[in-house]
């Protein structure tokens, strides 16, 4: 895992805390994640009632809004409470911040309109893919 935390480290080290949020979201949006990726975050959406939400942000229309109370209802406290404890920060500023940063990230892992069938792949294949958008 050397050249991926090579890889990470610049991408954090160039970003500060965002880069870290964008690490941390990687990991949740990663095939074996604690979520299921991207599928199993569409599923949480979907029980929340908000898919529409995580569905226009995969789609090529217009995309929603999304608030930080959203974003702790849909990914609960648990989830919230890790990240916050991995940023330093209060579990309200994470879910602001996640509301601000997850809507583009989507959109940018899923250029297509689609989310893929077999998912957005392996935590380093999501970092190369930030790590693409960063030159861009």
């Amino acid at each position: 895992m050397g050249l991926l935390d090579s890889v990470m480290g610049s991408v954090t080290g160039q970003l500060g805390q965002e880069g870290n949020l964008l690490k941390i979201l990687s990991e949740l949006l990663a095939n074996n994640s604690e979520l299921g990726g991207l599928a199993g975050l569409v599923e949480k959406f979907n029980q929340a009632g908000m898919g529409n939400i995580i569905n226009s942000w995969i789609g090529s229309g217009e995309k929603l809004p999304i608030s930080g109370e959203q974003i702790s209802t849909v990914l609960g406290s648990g989830v919230i409470g890790n990240i916050a404890t991995q940023l330093g920060i209060d579990p309200a500023q994470v879910s602001s911040q996640i509301s601000q940063v997850l809507p583009g990230l989507i959109n940018k892992l899923t250029p297509a309109g689609v989310a893929p069938e077999g998912g957005l792949g392996n935590v380093s294949d999501l970092i190369g893919k930030l790590g693409g958008f960063l030159k861009s």
